[in-house]
């Protein structure tokens, strides 16, 4: 491949994604943004469209950080596949939802799922483009691998069977950026696949796939991992088609047959457990605490405190519902305030506001109890600070951009391992 590597970025929010691969001002994540981020993507165009409000704030963001041209601010639905550029990268992260198969058409396209379904929406994007790109690079959230409860991982097969009847082989991990030194305790599922035309993809093809899986395979470049002796990878082939698939896949089956890492190639799965095995630093949450002065707002009064204990502790009490119908309710006690030397849990859309809350984090000071700034959230999914800082976007909103967001530096590692196979893929090809 000559120059970069172009990309095209959907559900982009305010551009988690785009930072990973080009960095800030060409500076790394995994840097505080003082070093140079030695990578050749370039982000030719974006799509970002929030379907529940009529403000497109996180869009305003996306384009006051990253400028206007070249991104889209409409429901991706409706974008018209023929003016999307060609890209040789797509990447998003894209919501955990149902994905059934709804109908069969009868022409060439083939299957479509439920309307509105946003996996569908990439889908049609492969589909209809007539140079697909030779690689995907996708986030969810974990449970995409054990849903729905009836037949547990019924709609990771049914991407997975999707995306080899597009000609992609697809590998995948469930990774905690925290056990690979970052400062949050977020896991997510990361995908990324790779066309049939693609020297990746015949790569593949001539390694055994726990080689790939565990030592050879782009993830395991980015973020290494082991599995205990005793282990043996689950191995099996995704038969029927996508409406089969959909309706007869692991039904009433109790557990899940994807593990949290495995690779699929040409209706083939090959998955097993992985346990990450990483020997570097390990970032914790008073790292990132601002030191300079912080608003009172962010600060619980002393009167509000029970509120906040009552919220967070545990409770065994009956309630009654909106039908008046009483009931045992249970839930166990969370740790309050949070703990300043580990990683932070998993920040949450419900961050911001003054409200007492059992999720949202609160730290211990010299000055008192207090929530974290959107500054302190930023940090800790790796953004540069105050990058969601703009007019008419307030502190609750800035919150919620980032229990959406992802940690930059997952994506930056992983788009680094996957430059270099793609380079170095293509000058092996050369000689």
């Amino acid at each position: 491949m000559k120059g970069k590597i172009k990309v095209a970025e959907l559900f982009a929010g305010v551009g988690g994604f785009r930072l990973g691969l080009e960095g800030w001002n060409g500076k790394s994540s995994s840097t505080n943004y003082k070093k140079k981020l030695k990578t050749n993507y370039e982000i030719i165009w974006s799509n970002q469209w929030e379907p529940s409000t009529k403000l497109q704030h996180a869009s305003d963001v996306y384009e006051e950080r990253f400028g206007k041209d070249h991104h889209s601010n409409i429901d991706i639905a409706l974008v018209n596949i023929e003016q999307m550029p060609d890209h040789d990268l797509l990447v998003g992260g894209f919501p955990c939802q149902d994905y059934s198969v709804a109908t069969t058409l009868k022409n060439s396209k083939g299957l479509i799922g439920k309307k509105g379904v946003l996996w569908w929406s990439i889908h049609k994007i492969l589909s209809e483009k007539e140079n697909k790109p030779k690689y995907i690079f996708l986030e969810n959230v974990d449970r995409l691998l054990i849903s729905p409860s009836g037949q547990r991982g019924r709609d990771f097969a049914i991407i997975l069977k999707s995306l080899n009847d597009l000609g992609y082989a697809v590998e995948w991990r469930v990774v905690n950026a925290a056990e690979f030194g970052m400062p949050q305790r977020r896991r997510r599922i990361f995908i990324l696949a790779y066309l049939n035309n693609s020297e990746i993809f015949k790569s593949i093809k001539n390694i055994e796939p726990i080689e790939w899986i565990v030592e050879d395979g782009t993830l395991a470049n980015a973020l290494p991992v082991s599995i205990e002796n005793s282990l043996k990878p689950k191995v099996f082939t995704l038969k029927g088609d996508i409406v089969s698939i959909s309706e007869n896949f692991n039904i009433g089956g109790k557990k899940g047959l994807f593990e949290n890492s495995g690779l699929m190639i040409d209706g083939n799965v090959t998955t097993i457990k992985t346990q990450p095995n990483y020997e570097g630093k390990f970032s914790i949450l008073k790292d990132l605490i601002e030191n300079g002065a912080v608003s009172e707002e962010f600060f619980i009064n002393e009167e509000d405190m029970d509120k906040w204990k009552y919220s967070k502790g545990a409770k065994k009490e009956m309630r009654k519902n909106a039908d008046g119908f009483e009931y045992n309710y249970s839930e166990g006690g969370m740790i309050f305030p949070d703990s300043l030397d580990k990683a932070s849990r998993t920040i949450i859309t419900g961050e911001g506001g003054k409200s007492a809350s059992r999720f949202k984090h609160v730290i211990h000071t010299s000055k008192g109890f207090r929530r974290l700034t959107p500054v302190e959230l930023e940090r800790l999914n790796m953004f540069p600070d105050n990058h969601t800082k703009m007019d008419g976007v307030t502190d609750t909103k800035r919150a919620f951009f980032m229990g959406n967001a992802l940690v930059v530096g997952v994506i930056e590692k992983i788009g680094i391992a996957l430059s270099q196979k793609i380079y170095n893929q293509n000058k092996t090809l050369k000689k």
